[in-house]
């Protein structure tokens, strides 16, 4: 798995259509503002309506603290903008372990784990492929299929722009890595905290 600097105004590869979009809009400054990353807008009809926002930090890490403040900052801005014309319950969350893939970034970042993803046009005869992650550039993502169809090659490269939707499969490989990583970019925020403490007692 790869590291790579990720950055908050990043654009996403895949984005919501209709009245999700426009809430992305609404909420995404806000977002960017605060240091996290728009994963992705859902509006359901789960509980009457829920209006869900998954988000991430740039070091890709999200806190139960993290979804309150998150929550508490876009809750005035969406009461405002008022897009959704009925009540709804608004849940702030973290993009899981099995998250779906949105920027470059994340190809880059989980390579050589296993995902699944939908294509907007055929790629090979196919619109829907499984396997795993073996490289990514600027252009696209190559992955290698779990299951070969008679004539096809076992790697298959996907265009960015072909991309409709693509999350990670949950394996023990990816919980490892996640968790990893995870811990990783805690104790490097713990380690950036304690020189702003250092500095300000300095001064």
């Amino acid at each position: 798995m790869e590291d790579t600097v990720e950055t908050a105004n990043e654009p996403r590869l895949v984005e919501e259509t209709g009245l999700d979009r426009r809430i992305a809009e609404i909420i995404e400054p806000t977002l960017i503002q605060l240091g996290f990353r728009l994963v992705r807008v859902r509006l359901s009809s789960q509980n009457g309506a829920t209006l869900q926002i998954m988000t991430e930090r740039n070091d890709g890490t999200m806190t139960v603290e993290d979804c309150e403040e998150v929550s508490k900052a876009i809750s005035p801005v969406l009461d405002v903008a008022d897009p959704v014309d009925k009540a709804y319950h608004l849940e702030i969350s973290s993009p899981g372990i099995d998250r779906p893939m949105v920027r470059r970034s994340d190809f880059a970042r989980w390579q050589g784990h296993l995902l699944k993803c939908e294509t907007s046009v055929l790629v090979e005869n196919r619109k829907r492929f499984r396997g795993k992650l073996v490289a990514s550039d600027d252009n696209g993502f190559s992955l290698e299929r779990e299951q070969l169809g008679y004539g096809e090659e076992p790697i298959v490269t996907i265009p960015f722009s072909a991309l409709a939707d693509a999350r990670l499969i949950l394996t023990d490989d990816l919980i490892r890595d996640a968790l990893t990583a995870d811990k990783k970019a805690k104790l490097a925020q713990a380690a950036n905290q304690n020189d702003e403490d250092a500095d300000e007692s300095e001064d």
